[in-house]
């Protein structure tokens, strides 16, 4: 299974420094030979070392460096050897504004660089209670090339992040099995992820893996996670 930690706003270099020590020192052959471990930190605290997991970047902005305040260029990801990346997090599309074009021309330089890419969709509950949720997934796809063999979808409906609310296991895979006709990419899930619930949500036929989010910020909470997936 790909099981990838998102630390979104959250860790200094010191503190990331040490969460990789203890990642580091707890991922076994075992563990290693079942999963892939994907790590996102915020971009101040990416950390340069011989990892036993791939670290990605949460953002970055489609050029190699240029007049783009605020912004992250491959050169800066490059001094990390930085080739994996989030792209269409719900929260860099409904706070930040990335609008479909953006995200488009952001997929389109990851791929053009050979970058594995994990690529974020999901709805709001409106969309979710309205019975629209396919439509709405097929039409957040239709802009990238779902051919690309360094793609990752992760499945990440709006209403479960951060809350507590979970999809069900049926709906879950439900959802994936609707993308599996449009991809053979890996599918992953994210909603709240957690140690509760992280084993039955690993055995759903259509899960390939898990974004995690809140329940992946602290090093051994997120060791205890992946012990737990099947």
């Amino acid at each position: 299974m790909i099981l990838a930690a998102n630390l979104k706003c959250n860790h200094t270099r010191a503190s990331f420094e040490r969460y990789c020590e203890i990642l580091n020192a707890n991922l076994g052959d075992e563990i290693l030979s079942k999963h892939e471990i994907l790590v996102f930190p915020p971009s101040v605290a990416l950390n340069l070392g011989n990892h036993k997991f791939i670290q990605g970047a949460q953002n970055f902005y489609p050029c190699q460096n240029g007049s783009f305040t605020g912004e992250i260029g491959k050169e800066m990801l490059g001094e990390f050897d930085i080739s994996c990346v989030l792209i269409g997090h719900s929260e860099r599309r409904e706070i930040l504004g990335e609008s479909d074009e953006l995200i488009a021309r952001k997929f389109e330089f990851a791929k053009s660089q050979g970058w594995k890419i994990v690529f974020c969709i999901g709805e709001n509950e409106a969309v979710y209670k309205e019975g629209k949720t396919k439509d709405f997934l097929a039409s957040q796809l239709e802009k990238i090339d779902l051919d690309y063999q360094n793609l990752v979808i992760a499945y990440e409906p709006i209403w479960a992040i951060g809350t507590g609310n979970t999809a069900t296991s049926a709906i879950i895979d439900e959802i994936l099995s609707f993308l599996r006709t449009k991809t053979k990419a890996p599918l992953l899930y994210g909603g709240s992820v957690n140690l509760k619930n992280i084993a039955e949500i690993s055995q759903i036929p259509s899960c390939d893996g898990v974004l995690v989010g809140t329940a992946s910020w602290e090093a051994e909470n997120f060791i205890n996670l992946i012990k737990e997936a099947k």
